[in-house]
């Protein structure tokens, strides 16, 4: 595998503590349990989805892309696809991942394990399905296919480095896992990122699960990172 990676992250002042940076209690995590215990899956994955829609924004930059919480219906109606009336009620607000109508490929994100794949060939075939059925004959999507990729944050200068990495192993499937490389002092990230994967400390995910996905979404947006970051984000240019 060859990688070049584009600095996307600016060494920050420290503002805040990081334990401040924490996330919220599960109740109020949108759309989470409130006997949820823990609020911290739930920032990662929202931090890989809004990465990996975005990096698909990047790669194919000229194609018409809806990305997660556009609906079906809005998807079809904008995208002159067909007619959105047809869809059935229930069908009309289901809100794919990734949705690529000049490509005519759709791409549901899920964590890299047996449970997420299926259940993201079920939803991904559900889409299309409803899709199809509505859209004309000579704009029929399909699951999308060869999507993959690499990214990096580091906390601190020879910090901890996390790393976001995805594939698409079957058609409409795309599966997302993070990994870590503990404290490397005095090294590059490049040197960190040859180390040996290890598990996450539990606490220090708790700690900055949420700063994760806001120097993520700032990364992308080219908005303000957040004040507790103090690191840095390396997106993915190009990854053959």
């Amino acid at each position: 595998m060859r990688c070049t990676w584009r600095l996307a992250g600016v060494l920050l002042v420290l503002g805040v503590a990081l334990g401040a940076q924490a996330g919220p209690p599960p109740s109020k995590l949108p759309g989470r349990k409130p006997d949820a215990t823990d609020p911290w899956s739930a920032f990662l994955g929202r931090a890989a989805h809004l990465a990996i829609g975005r990096q698909y924004l990047v790669q194919y930059p000229s194609h018409r892309v809806f990305l997660d919480p556009v609906d079906l219906y809005d998807i079809v109606e904008r995208a002159k696809l067909g007619d959105p009336e047809r869809l059935p009620e229930f069908a009309r607000r289901l809100r794919p991942d990734i949705t690529d109508t000049q490509a005519l490929v759709l791409f549901e994100v899920k964590p890299d394990h047996e449970e997420g794949r299926k259940e993201g060939r079920e939803q991904a075939g559900r889409y299309l399905a409803a899709l199809n059925a509505v859209v004309d004959p000579h704009k029929q999507l399909v699951g999308g296919t060869g999507f993959e990729g690499s990214l990096f944050l580091e906390f601190e200068n020879g910090g901890a480095l996390w790393q976001l990495s995805w594939r698409t192993p079957e058609p409409g499937v795309t599966l997302y896992r993070w990994r870590y490389r503990r404290k490397m002092p005095g090294a590059s990230w490049k040197e960190r990122a040859a180390q040996k994967e290890e598990a996450f400390p539990r606490e220090e995910m708790e700690e900055r699960a949420g700063l994760a996905e806001q120097a993520l979404r700032a990364a992308y947006e080219g908005g303000e990172f957040p004040s507790g970051f103090q690191g840095q984000v390396y997106l993915p240019v190009d990854c053959h």
